[in-house]
């Protein structure tokens, strides 16, 4: 089935991204304020139109604007006249929005189990050790039976792994009580910035954002990230994991006509830093193989510099947008990223990334055959939905009339690792025999008794004395000396 290509942008000529190519992932970069979110709208919008479920966070609290059809304004009337667009019309997407804290849309969570030990130790924060460590607890929870939901359920697991440590030694390896103590820590500081709130069931299921509207329209998904943010770990960690999730959850597909799923991935540097090597590798992983998964994944950036070569290397679409040369490092920055468009020999790209005006960008879409298209500078086409936030009450409209409402509003509590070590620990005590306290008197008696016991032994002693000094005595003739 032919779809039609998305026009993104126009310049000396119109810029399309062929959908069958846009599984190959994706860049858009630039600084602040340089037009990154209104590409990102326009991309999303396009997906959903030609039926792509879209799903992004809202870093900034102005995506949910895609909900509402756009609004003439002297900016865009400009935009539309100066690129021709003919027949150009304001329109909304249809929106569902998702809050892990669950106030700015239904909330959204996972269990301890699904988001595993090399995810959550770099959401706490963890060293090597302190991770090696709560892999061994998932281990002993797994053996066991036990299911990790939510916070308690981890914690009750820490403590429970904590004071049987010499019994798992031998199994699993040392467990350090120090290490216990210092993920105990790092859980309480993560529940102070409320992101215990990411734990817990209903978790989130991916087949909820993997929908089409009556219309055939992708539904653009979108996460409301602004407080999300003030943690920006737990962020970046939760993203991944539904790239993950993705990842391990949906099948082989191959080259599809369209994207089965989009994911823009905003703040992307926060992904990237300080991360070790184990989740480097994973996140390389990931986005090498999840586009045999139907999945497009497009980074978002101030620059390319932020993301890894072996990650940037697999980005085949790129939107770049004006970087500013104010520092030596900021001039290396801007070298390397025009080292990493296809040559235009009509264009100094170096000097043309400088020079852009806000909306204007430099542009290499994947061609049919997979090679990466000459960079061109061109003007990104004005959104068809409204650009900024929404009101309270339009926002609350779009949660109450989503086919998911009540659903992941009602939060639940089944039996897991915290309610069945307790029941554990109360049956052991139970099970224990109780000590026989004797009383007072009886203690007194006793003593009494030993007492009495003593002095005959003493005076059975000294009277068996007293009867050989005689006998013997008689036998020797009295003699002194002899005893």
């Amino acid at each position: 089935m032919s779809i039609s290509p998305i026009l993104v942008a126009k310049g000396e000529k119109e810029l399309f991204l062929l959908p069958q190519m846009a599984n190959r992932h994706g860049l858009i970069a630039g600084a602040t304020g340089t037009g990154k979110t209104v590409t990102l709208q326009v991309l999303a919008q396009n997906f959903s139109r030609i039926g792509v479920p879209v799903f992004l966070a809202d870093v900034k609290g102005d995506l949910a604007g895609l909900s509402q059809p756009g609004a003439p304004n002297p900016k865009i009337e400009e935009r539309v006249k100066k690129l021709g667009l003919e027949g150009f019309q304001f329109s909304a997407s249809p929106v569902v929005c998702w809050d892990v804290f669950g106030a700015s849309g239904h909330p959204v969570r996972t269990t301890v189990s699904e988001m595993g030990p090399l995810l959550l130790s770099r959401l706490l924060n963890l060293n090597e050790i302190q991770s090696g460590v709560l892999s061994l607890v998932f281990k002993i929870a797994d053996d066991d039976g036990l299911l990790l939901l939510d916070m308690k359920d981890l914690r009750s697991m820490l403590q429970y792994a904590g004071d049987h440590a010499s019994e798992f030694t031998t199994e699993y390896g040392k467990i350090s009580a120090a290490s216990i103590g210092a993920i105990q820590r790092a859980l309480l500081a993560l529940e102070e910035q409320g992101a215990d709130k990411l734990f817990g069931e209903p978790a989130l299921d991916l087949d909820d954002i993997i929908q089409t509207d009556s219309q055939g329209r992708g539904v653009v998904n979108i996460l409301s990230a602004d407080r999300l943010m003030q943690s920006p770990k737990t962020y970046a960690t939760f993203l991944l994991w539904i790239l993950s999730e993705l990842f391990e959850q949906l099948p082989e597909v191959g080259d599809l006509p369209k994207p089965k799923l989009v994911f823009f991935f905003d703040e992307a540097h926060l992904l990237f830093n300080d991360a070790p090597d184990a989740l480097l590798e994973k996140i390389e992983q990931v986005v090498r193989l999840i586009r045999s998964k139907g999945v497009g994944v497009y980074f978002i950036t101030q620059n390319s510099s932020d993301v890894p070569d072996q990650i940037l290397g697999q980005l085949g679409n790129r939107v770049q947008h004006a970087l500013r040369a104010f520092s030596a490092n900021d001039q290396k920055a801007i070298r390397a990223a025009a080292q990493t468009f296809r040559i235009n020999p009509k264009l100094d790209i170096e000097q043309a990334i400088t020079q852009l005006e806000v909306g204007e960008a430099l542009i290499s879409f994947l061609e049919e055959k997979g090679s990466p298209g000459i960079a061109e500078r061109a003007y990104i086409l004005p959104p068809s939905g409204q650009i900024g936030p929404i009101t309270a009450e339009q926002r609350d409209r779009l949660i109450k009339d989503s086919v998911l409402f009540g659903h992941y509003e009602k939060e639940i509590d089944r039996e897991s690792a915290y309610e069945m070590l307790k029941a554990k620990a109360l049956q052991a005590q139970q099970a224990a025999p109780a000590p026989v306290a004797k009383p007072p008197g009886r203690q007194r008696q006793g003593v009494a008794e030993a007492m009495v016991k003593s002095a005959a032994r003493a005076a059975a002693s000294q009277a068996g004395r007293t009867i050989i000094r005689g006998v013997l005595g008689s036998l020797f003739g009295g003699k002194k000396g002899l005893f």
